[in-house]
């Protein structure tokens, strides 16, 4: 059997500072910038997930604490199942919701608001790469969207892995310049919609 011993304290010392994640946004960022400058990378800062079972008010618990407005909806095995944004939450999803089948908010799960894995369109990681801010600009506003998933894969035949997340408010923030898209879009068929218009 092995004993285990406390470890000794000490005192923080005046001055200490805090790791913080390799990751750092710039202060400002032009069009002609790498687009890569303004994508949040999953490699460098941890994804904010949620299960599909819990609420959506526990979704929004969780976007609060950890100051994000997209979580990737994950199973057991961390497969992406969708996505829920703080659109989806806030919005008008969980009144229709109510409105259709009745029942009550707190009854409401992720994965009745969630957009799911089939109507999520993806940006690949090698077209990011060589990419500038403006065409990240360009692709928003076409898609009508306040997030764009960039996907990755390790290899020929490998499955996609989610590498980065674009947000509106994020680019907007790095331009200083509010990014105007064509409609918050839910779903592809909508997105198809809103460019058919």
């Amino acid at each position: 059997m092995v004993e285990f011993f406390p470890l000794p304290p000490s005192n923080l010392a005046q001055g200490a500072t805090y790791y913080q994640p390799l990751q750092t946004s710039p202060a400002h960022v032009e069009m002609g910038d790498s687009a890569v400058r303004v994508m949040t990378d999953l490699k460098e800062v941890m994804a904010v997930t949620i299960g599909p079972e819990k609420t959506v008010d526990a979704a929004r618990e969780r976007m609060v604490r950890h100051r994000v407005r997209l979580l990737l909806v994950i199973d057991d095995q961390e497969t992406v199942l969708g996505l829920v944004t703080a659109t989806d939450i806030l919005g008008e999803k969980p009144l229709q919701l109510i409105q259709k089948s009745g029942g009550r908010r707190e009854d409401i799960l992720v994965r009745h608001i969630m957009t799911p894995q089939g109507n999520l369109e993806v940006l690949c990681m090698k077209d990011v790469a060589a990419a500038k801010v403006g065409h990240i600009v360009a692709t928003l506003k076409k898609c009508g969207r306040q997030h764009a998933l960039v996907v990755d894969t390790e290899g020929p035949g490998q499955a996609q892995q989610v590498r980065g997340i674009f947000s509106t408010s994020q680019v907007s923030k790095l331009l200083g310049t509010e990014i105007q898209a064509l409609g918050i879009a839910q779903t592809f068929a909508e997105i198809q919609a809103q460019l058919a218009k």
